[in-house]
């Protein structure tokens, strides 16, 4: 399947859009990033500070208390003042013994609902006792995001008396954050990709104007007439190129005269050749019939009568074969012009089969296929004198002894209708297959060698092609495309 041709403009306008949509892809994904970085970074130094506030408060309260106190007293003096905090700092707060057994929290309920351990961590300890002065945990339960804190609770003397843990939750915070951040960002996006778009419109409109400009310049050159130059005022990367093309463009013409006169010298050299060669093989035989006849004229002959009419019957012939050769090299050279017209393929073809049903030693097929329509453009006439030939052609590439079968089959497609004429003759050889149309080339013994040749030159001057499949023995099918008129 053929791809859809993009223009130079779309491809530009397209590429200006893939950009612009993939910066403001990368610069939203680095927006986002920093956001959630900034976000996290916010909510630590928002619990940091929680942590301290609430820190203070406790030694504060111990200290009002002698700065002393047993892990017993703990439950009794800190039941009130831990819920008190809570309340103050939005936090939940648990106490643990040194060995990390749960002694008191805010609410007892809420150490199921926040998995609130009942047994601090062994990491959590061994960071506390190695030195730390906190440890952190993040969970997320039930699609809440929750940090989980841990520090030393220290007397008068700085000797720790228990372990305190707080747990913050900051997905609420972070959601809502994120959303208004999102709808923010998308809004200004979009509002940007639509002035973006136009102004990529615009400059790619601008870029391709002056190109279109010369395309339709060139779109009028003709190869072997005479054409204007380009004119360019600027001295841009466009001007360089205009430039280059008008001097290649009279490099063509220079060119194109030479070409020209070449091959019309070197087509007539063909031609005379091919037309001496052809009329010299009868020629021959003609001269020795004179020579005979004046040789029997001079001995005086009694039966010079009857040599007389073998003699004249036999120059009637060898004229006929050259008038056959003079009007066959007559009708290749002076091929008319095509006169285009809308015609029914299947029409013209039908008529011409009808003419070679009833030919002896022949079987002739003729099938026609997918034709609800089979209106091409061509020359009624010539497409006549090439449906002839082709068949001409199948019959005389079966020899002798074999029952010729000759295939004959019209197909249509969407744009094209394709004629194939099958044979099972002797087929083409290899070196046959590189010289099929070139003129003089036959493989039979009579013949000028000029049909297939005429077969090429008028499909391509009615916009269609020809083709061939063989191998030798076993016959060959000559194909002929048309486009649809």
């Amino acid at each position: 399947m053929r791809r859809p041709r993009l223009t130079l403009r779309l491809r530009i306008y397209v590429s200006m859009l893939a950009m612009i949509l993939i910066s403001f892809l990368v610069t939203g994904g680095i927006a986002l990033y920093d956001h959630f970085e900034q976000s996290e970074k916010y909510n630590m130094q928002r619990l940091e500070r929680k942590e301290k506030a609430v820190k203070a408060s406790m030694t504060y309260f111990l200290n009002q208390n002698g700065g002393y106190m047993s892990s017993d007293s703990i439950l009794y003096q800190f039941s009130e003042k831990i819920c008190e905090l809570s309340d103050v700092h939005n936090l939940f707060i648990v106490m643990y013994d040194l060995r990390g057994n749960y002694l008191i929290s805010t609410n007892s309920d809420s150490m199921a609902v926040l998995n609130a351990p009942s047994k601090v961590n062994y990491t959590i300890l061994k960071q506390l006792v190695t030195g730390n002065n906190r440890a952190v945990l993040e969970k997320s339960i039930d699609s809440k995001d929750l940090s989980y804190a841990y520090w030393y609770f220290n007397d008068i003397e700085e000797k720790p008396i228990a372990i305190v843990g707080v747990v913050y939750e900051n997905s609420e915070f972070e959601g809502k954050d994120i959303i208004r951040f999102l709808e923010e960002l998308g809004q200004s996006y979009i509002i940007l990709f639509i002035l973006a778009a136009a102004v990529a419109y615009f400059l790619s409109s601008y870029i391709t104007r002056s190109l279109q400009e010369i395309v339709d310049k060139m779109k009028g050159i003709q190869l072997g007439g005479k054409n204007d130059e380009i004119e360019w005022n600027s001295e841009d990367e466009i001007g360089a190129l205009v430039s280059q093309y008008n001097v290649m463009l009279l490099e063509l013409e220079k060119s194109a005269n030479l070409l020209a006169q070449e091959e019309r010298e070197s087509a007539w050299r063909e031609m005379a050749k091919q037309v001496a060669h052809e009329i010299k093989n009868p020629l021959t035989p003609m001269k020795l019939r004179v020579q005979h006849l004046q040789r029997s004229w001079e001995d005086g002959s009694s039966d010079f009568g009857t040599r007389l009419k073998q003699f004249v019957k036999s120059m009637t012939e060898q004229i006929d074969t050259l008038s056959h050769i003079a009007s066959e090299f007559s009708n290749f050279a002076k091929m008319p012009k095509p006169n285009l017209e809308t015609l029914d393929l299947t029409k013209v073809l039908d008529d011409v089969v009808d003419i070679y049903r009833d030919q002896k030693n022949y079987q002739l097929s003729y099938r026609k296929y997918h034709l609800e329509s089979s209106l091409v453009r061509g020359d009624k006439e010539q497409m006549i004198r090439v449906f002839n030939n082709l068949i001409n052609n199948a019959m005389q590439a079966i020899p002798d002894g074999v029952e010729g079968k000759i295939d004959i089959a019209v197909r249509g497609y969407k744009n094209r209708v394709i004629v194939r004429v099958s044979d099972n003759g002797i087929g083409i050889s290899e070196e046959g297959k590189k010289k099929i149309f070139v003129p003089n080339f036959t493989t039979k013994s009579t013949g000028t060698g000029l049909g297939l040749a005429m077969v090429k030159n008028i499909m391509q001057h009615t916009g269609g092609n020809v083709f061939f499949w063989s191998k030798a023995g076993r016959g060959a099918s000559f194909y002929l495309e048309f486009a649809r008129g």
